[in-house]
């Protein structure tokens, strides 16, 4: 995920500079409207203008701007109702000029939106500076807005076939509340996006989502990396330590593979359950946290119960509701929709264009028994993405993908 991150940014900011910076000047004076253009030009940008507001609106519907300068004073439409018109629909950077202007007009215009207020004659530094600046902050809104639908879209639920409706019917109704939730299901199956799913429907999406993988913690280290240590309660605790039960306060603490908790954490867990405190280790006192806990597993729990690996008690205060995630194997017709959406993000982060797989590529793909699940598929698609060209055919399918080769 992080590197995909990384790639995605680093090929998106390669993609900004001046030279695709396009700015409009709005001004009755041409003037002005040349002056203002021979100096953004000279600065490498694209510079288009106007000489009134409703043709400058049109402008905007046919072309989009990365930053606008607008006059006040204008027949027909001022700057003022441009400016409102502009950020009604849109969030582009717009600095007002006017050589008219006062201290309430540059209140004014910066209560309605303007990123900033010019006077004429414009100062070419200040200019300059004012339109960088504009720049800068309209680049960055857009890297985040992409950025954000990038990771949305690696946390995305992708399938419509029966058994993953079942589990979104289950999601929503769950979510809004804050029951314990239980999430069963096969390696690799995404028990993860289901508890991601969790927390963002739910009243506590703007609080923390805390993971806590249970079984790449040490026994020894997984109640200081829950419940937190007091310094000097242990050799290497040179410092005092807030665990995940404090980090997850008012949020979603997930606990992953809870089937690999040792029995000792595991009591401890129960204990913070019931009484929604927990104390750190080497400390004496008691800590109120407000948490929803959703955890997950692959093994089977009532077994572990029989053996006297997992404790009962645990069990049923975890899963007031389980949400059991298919196998591939039983959900095959999702295949095409998943390798359309990993494809998609795979071939973003290589800053190339996506391939296209035939029917019957997708068809060999369904043919597969997926032991490996979703977590197998993506290998597969991002493997071939690799290889591949820009259609990928059964044959490939078969001499790259083939997981049994």
């Amino acid at each position: 995920m992080n590197k995909q991150r990384y790639m995605f940014f680093s090929y998106f900011c390669k993609e900004r500079n001046n030279n695709m910076s396009r700015i409009l000047i709005i001004d009755d004076q041409d003037p002005i409207r040349r002056v203002l253009r021979d100096i953004l030009e000279n600065e490498k940008y694209q510079v288009d203008d106007a000489a009134n507001g409703p043709t400058a609106l049109q402008m905007l519907k046919d072309q989009e701007y990365d930053a606008i300068l607008c006059d006040i004073k204008m027949p027909d439409m001022d700057g003022i109702e441009v400016l409102e018109q502009v950020k009604a629909s849109s969030d582009t950077p717009v600095i007002m000029i006017s050589g008219h202007g006062t201290i309430d007009t540059a209140v004014d215009a910066i209560k309605k939106g303007a990123f900033d207020f010019i006077q004429k004659p414009p100062d070419l530094n200040r200019l300059l500076i004012t339109v960088r600046n504009a720049l800068d902050r309209q680049s960055l809104s857009t890297e985040n807005k992409a950025l954000k639908k990038a990771v949305s879209r690696q946390n995305e639920m992708v399938g419509q076939s029966a058994p993953m409706m079942e589990v979104r019917d289950m999601i929503e109704k769950v979510a809004p509340t804050n029951a314990r939730v239980l999430i069963t299901g096969e390696n690799g199956t995404g028990k993860e996006l289901v508890a991601r799913q969790l927390h963002e429907l739910s009243p506590r999406r703007y609080g923390p989502f805390i993971e806590v993988n249970c079984a790449a913690i040490p026994a020894e280290l997984i109640e200081s990396q829950l419940f937190g240590h007091e310094k000097g309660s242990f050799t290497s605790a040179i410092k005092q330590k807030k665990g995940d039960f404090e980090l997850a306060n008012g949020g979603t603490l997930f606990l992953d593979e809870i089937g690999d908790m040792s029995l000792a954490a595991q009591a401890k867990v129960l204990r913070a359950l019931q009484e929604n405190k927990i104390v750190r280790v080497g400390g004496e006192k008691e800590i109120p946290v407000d948490v929803r806990i959703i955890a997950a597993t692959n093994k089977d729990l009532r077994k572990m119960i029989d053996e006297n690996a997992f404790r009962e008690d645990l069990y049923h205060r975890l899963s007031v509701i389980v949400v059991h995630v298919p196998p591939l194997r039983e959900r095959k017709d999702d295949i095409p929709l998943l390798v359309n959406s990993f494809v998609e993000t795979i071939a973003l982060g290589m800053g190339k264009a996506a391939p296209t797989f035939t029917d019957e590529a997708l068809e060999e793909l369904k043919n597969y028994q997926w032991t490996g699940n979703i977590r197998e598929l993506h290998n597969i698609v991002e493997r071939l993405v690799i290889l591949c060209g820009t259609t990928i055919a059964k044959d490939d399918v078969v001499h790259f993908g083939n997981p049994l080769k």
